[in-house]
């Protein structure tokens, strides 16, 4: 399971928002107050960023490793200011590899994405049937082997027919739990505003 933080507001370091709060995004990940699964979120992490006055498409930096023993993160925190941040840590649910490939944030375009939760069975049948929901155009852009990768191709598919990002939400998970259960918070940002699942 992974734990979820969207920003959006006026100009914020990713010091300001990952690092200095109480309970910071840092802190839960190694001292969670409430965490149904797992004890730590220690396979890896992500943050994706949008500076706009360079390009319309996020940043973003990912490791496998934890956010807390990233110093590269943690000293070029306090220098990335922007008004849209997602970011996530994670605790991979097995049998899903721990890699960089699986930590969130997911990017495409204009669009950050994060998937807190699990696919039951993505091992094995389920994947390959969300897989095979996939359009053709997006198959070859699902990266790495999480199912949060395939939903999150699922969520452009619907993009791509024309929905809003919270019915592009919907539609995903809708697909996803009629081929199994699932538990399943989206998240999805175009830097301009938010939708979310719960």
């Amino acid at each position: 399971m992974c734990r979820l933080l969207a920003y959006l507001g006026p100009p914020a370091t990713l010091e300001e928002l990952l690092f200095a709060p109480e309970h910071s995004l840092v802190r839960q990940s190694y001292a969670p107050r409430h965490q149904r699964h797992g004890t730590v979120n220690a396979d890896g992490f992500g943050v994706g960023w949008y500076d706009r006055d360079r390009r319309p498409e996020p940043a973003r930096y990912r490791s496998d490793r934890p956010i807390w023993s990233d110093r590269s993160l943690a000293s070029m925190a306090g220098l990335i200011r922007s008004t849209a941040v997602v970011a996530a840590v994670r605790s991979a649910t097995p049998p899903a590899p721990v890699e960089e490939s699986g930590s969130p944030p997911f990017t495409w375009g204009p669009w950050l994405f994060a998937h807190n939760g699990a696919v039951e069975g993505f091992a094995g049948a389920v994947g390959a049937a969300l897989r095979g929901l996939v359009s053709d155009r997006r198959v070859a852009q699902v990266e790495g082997s999480a199912d949060s990768a395939v939903v999150f191709a699922l969520v452009l598919d619907a993009l791509d027919r024309g929905a809003e990002p919270a019915g592009a939400l919907a539609s995903a998970l809708a697909a996803v739990e009629e081929v199994a259960p699932a538990r399943l918070n989206l998240m999805l940002t175009d830097g301009t505003s938010v939708a979310a699942t719960t």
